[in-house]
């Protein structure tokens, strides 16, 4: 019990030293926010050039500022490295990395793994680690936990452990890293309560469960309600389409009710790294019980579905013009997963763009955010294009795919020859020329 008051005492203090294990859009604000606190971290990734930009006080995600991170370095509260023996002085150690699907849906939990071995040998007495990771119910207790009791060291007695999901939603302008409530669930109680105190000090308001696969659970479950509920919408949309019904009208005007209703929106299909990809961390799970989630994998189907939709309605446009798809000139406006963030993982632009090349459609877009788009997806790096009348004008339909704020949809809209808009960004201008087609 001794140890376990020390550990409390030390993030209470703010005297302890955190780790933040992978620095991407999840770690590196959390690693800030724990800095920014009066903690002193250290950020840990194996991608050499996240850490050269961080010391040359650049940052290499957009809606971060690079002048937060740099004060933070220059100070000394913010250490990045990519030696992974600094943990041994850390009294947490943070995972933040990815947890991607792999063939078949199947969850890939390499990086988790390979991290928890890469804290095991460095594991002490008094130790936190903590998981935030999306993952299915149960990868704390069956996956981490196994590695790092491997040590010799007892959970919950020796060292702590625990599972907080992440709930980053980059370039909200309402929430962030320090308001946005934390759910901790820990293997023992005794990690719980050393994980509280620890966010405790950096967040306004900790929610403490009874375990891991509770706080596990919850995030898929944030994650699959937005699923099925934009599933339902984007089916709805293309029932509507064809019954020459403006969808986005009939939300807005459903929106009205000030109970038992929640807006969803339309879309090309879905796009980072959390609901296209944990609700299936669920159906993978679910099958070890004989259990078949038959909501989780429609929703999945028909959100995937979507790009294809988009490529369609593209064709239908050039059709009207009398033209074909192939050889066409078609220019994408927005690549990245949602409007103003530069992150492109999972992106509906990355199928859309995949379907028109296999069409043998000429594809370029427009992204201010993404300078240039690479991706396991695509077979050849791609670099955005200046936006100016002559590039729209060449183009023969332009597909809205996402709407960054900072992009003029009426001056698209009057140079363009055909706009395939999938958002609805071109509401108040559309009826400039009727070149518009909602997608």
């Amino acid at each position: 019990m001794e140890l376990f008051e020390e550990a409390r005492e030390r993030f209470r203090s703010r005297r302890a030293t955190v780790g933040i294990l992978g620095l991407g859009y999840v770690g590196l604000p959390l690693a800030c926010t724990f800095a920014e606190a009066g903690f002193r971290v250290i950020g840990f990734d194996v991608d050499a050039r996240k850490v050269e930009q961080l010391g040359a006080g650049r940052s290499y995600i957009a809606h971060i500022d690079a002048a937060r991170t740099a004060s933070l370095i220059a100070n000394g509260r913010f250490v990045p490295t990519t030696d992974f023996d600094a943990l041994s002085g850390c009294d947490a150690a943070i995972i933040c990395v990815p947890t991607p699907l792999g063939e078949g849906r199947v969850p890939d939990l390499r990086y988790v793994i390979e991290t928890a071995r890469e804290v095991r040998p460095r594991l002490h007495r008094g130790q936190l680690v903590v998981l935030e990771s999306t993952t299915y119910p149960g990868t704390t207790d069956e996956v981490v936990l196994p590695i790092l009791a491997d040590s010799g060291l007892v959970v919950g007695t020796d060292f702590f452990l625990a599972f907080s999901p992440e709930r980053e939603d980059p370039a909200n302008k309402n929430y962030n890293t320090r308001t946005i409530p934390k759910i901790v669930g820990g293997v023992t109680l005794t990690c719980r309560e050393v994980a509280v105190a620890a966010y405790s000090e950096v967040v306004e308001k900790v929610v403490p469960v009874s375990s891991a696969r509770i706080a596990e659970a919850a995030k898929l479950l944030e994650n699959i309600y937005r699923c099925v509920n934009i599933a339902m919408i984007n089916e709805l949309k293309l029932l509507f389409e064809r019954m020459k019904i403006d969808t986005w009208e009939v939300v807005k005007a459903a929106a009205t009710k000030p109970f038992g209703f929640t807006p969803f929106y339309p879309g090309p299909g879905l796009g980072g790294h959390c609901i296209p990809i944990d609700p299936f961390y669920l159906s993978w799970k679910a099958r070890q019980y004989d259990f078949q989630t038959r909501f989780i994998e429609l929703a999945g189907e028909i959100n995937s579905s979507l790009p294809a939709h988009v490529v369609d309605r593209v064709i239908d446009g050039l059709n009207l013009e009398g033209k074909a798809l192939k050889g066409a000139n078609i220019l994408l406006i927005g690549v990245a997963y949602k409007p103003d963030v530069d992150d492109v993982r999972e992106s509906p632009a990355l199928r859309i763009i995949q379907l028109l090349h296999a069409k043998l459609a000429r594809v370029s877009y427009h992204d201010p955010l993404v300078p240039r788009l690479r991706s396991r997806h695509l077979e050849r790096e791609m670099v955005s294009s200046e936006l100016t009348a002559e590039s729209l004008k060449q183009a023969e339909a332009v597909v809205i795919v996402t709407n960054h704020r900072s992009i003029d949809y009426e001056f698209i809209v009057r140079n363009a020859r055909l706009v395939v808009d999938t958002r609805n960004a071109t509401a108040a201008c559309r009826d400039l020329k009727g070149n518009v087609l909602l997608a």
